[in-house]
């Protein structure tokens, strides 16, 4: 596998060579101190050029970078909505193992560029003087950040309304019905966890992207009861993940209304009386 000096020469060698390029930044977990190191972490590198048209529909510039086994143009796409406007990607995985996610950005869009991206970059070429000055990267913009009381009874609300959906896809045996559903759960309990964990770090860390470093701040025994509630390989595990997602839930939304003084609505205690109405016998509440 190439090592990152290897791949930035090729990136920035690249941009120098050639007029169409005038910026050249880098985001992503790469500029994190704070994110572990290995060789899984992506090249997120942002070409900003005139001309871009041309890079788009001829891409045999690409293979300057390495052989490619895997490549996906998100913007091109028809299957999936793309989101980036005028901006257009590449993510390609090497044959070398290395990936990379090569955004282009037209000149006439620097300013917006520079709105819309993160704390998470740094310039590495600006030929022309034209890039404002930008703070060293940092992942200040993914901290856990204080919740509204909104913000808390929305995903209250949400959880336990979709309890129900869990408990009736369970109880007709439409178990990707359940199984959908209680992943939607899980995303609002994983959300309220991590307010949890923001209010005892007084909102001074992240936790990652899709909550990978979560770990580091809970407890083992809340954590090891985390990852059981992705057990849903039987119509007796899903009712069991359902049951510990509401038990983690409770004392989590607990928490966090108690520590901020919200007052928030007591959803759970209804919803508890409903799903244990349909439990059967040989699964204790």
């Amino acid at each position: 596998m190439r090592n990152e000096t290897e791949m930035m020469d090729l990136v920035i060698n690249f941009g120098n060579g050639n007029n169409d390029i005038r910026v050249i930044t880098m985001e992503g977990s790469r500029l994190n101190v704070h994110a572990p190191k290995d060789q899984f972490q992506d090249y997120d590198i942002t070409y900003i050029l005139s001309n871009m048209n041309k890079y788009i529909a001829d891409k045999s510039w690409l293979d300057v970078f390495g052989k490619r086994f895997m490549m996906q143009e998100p913007e091109g796409m028809s299957l999936f909505q793309a989101h980036l406007g005028n901006w257009y990607s590449f993510l390609m995985i090497y044959e070398d193992g290395n990936k990379m996610d090569l955004k282009l950005v037209p000149l006439n869009e620097l300013d917006e560029y520079f709105k819309r991206t993160d704390s998470l970059k740094k310039i590495l070429l600006d030929k022309d003087g034209i890039c404002p000055e930008i703070a060293e990267p940092s992942d200040a913009d993914y901290l856990v950040k204080k919740p509204s009381r909104e913000f808390v009874e929305d995903s209250a609300n949400e959880f336990w309304l979709l309890s129900a959906y869990v408990t009736k896809g369970i109880c007709r045996n439409e178990k990707i019905y359940a199984i959908k559903h209680l992943d939607l759960m899980q995303n609002q309990l994983l959300q309220m966890i991590s307010w949890k964990v923001g209010i005892e770090t007084n909102f001074s860390l992240s936790v990652g992207k899709s909550y990978k470093y979560l770990d580091k701040y809970v407890t083992k025994e809340t954590w090891d009861s985390i990852i059981r509630t992705y057990k849903k390989d039987s119509i007796e595990a899903m009712w069991e993940s359902l049951l510990l997602c509401c038990k983690l839930f409770t004392e989590a939304c607990d928490f966090v209304s108690h520590a901020l003084n919200y007052d928030t609505t007591a959803y759970g205690e209804k919803m508890m009386e409903y799903i244990k109405g349909y439990l059967p016998k040989n699964i204790k509440p």
